[in-house]
């Protein structure tokens, strides 16, 4: 199986994997994607590269589902600015800062996931440990005498 989809993109907005030589709705498109395949779409007519609109559109599916994606001052930026200004944002350096975001919640989450199985281990050490003071106990309760502490204050 390859790691890049290939899809035409009719008039009527359908898409069509020219591997699976099948129809598929954008839902689907974006499961590929979650798998970690490549998408490229084209126009089936004009064979223009459409992969960037096909995206957005999943993107804005998304968003759609969950009533929001990006925060509204972020988007009338967007809007604001347009090819100006964010183009150059987006091409260089938001695609750096997810993937650098993406490598640093990994590792954190692998080093929480360590730091919670040292803390089961000391936890399983400290309730070993309780369990072996106990003969110790009676050889302090020797010391103290059989009176409890709050007694011998009265004498």
């Amino acid at each position: 199986m390859t790691d890049m989809i290939v899809l035409k993109k009719y008039a009527n907005r359908r898409l069509y994997d020219t591997h699976k030589s099948a129809y598929v709705t954008l839902g689907e498109v974006a499961d590929v994607i979650r798998q970690g395949k490549t998408v490229r779409a084209f126009d089936a007519k004009t064979k223009e590269d459409v992969t960037a609109f096909v995206l957005t559109q999943i993107i804005l599916e998304e968003a759609k589902k969950h009533n929001t994606l990006l925060p509204v001052p972020l988007l009338h930026m967007v809007i604001q600015y347009g090819e100006n200004v964010l183009h150059e944002f987006f091409e260089n350096y938001l695609e750096q800062t997810i993937n650098a975001y993406v490598a640093y919640k990994k590792e954190a989450d692998e080093h929480f996931k360590k730091w919670l199985e040292v803390g089961k281990g000391i936890s399983g050490m400290a309730q070993q440990s309780m369990t072996q003071l106990n003969p110790l106990h009676a050889l302090f309760d020797q010391f103290r005498g059989s009176k409890p502490p709050s007694e011998d204050k009265g004498d």
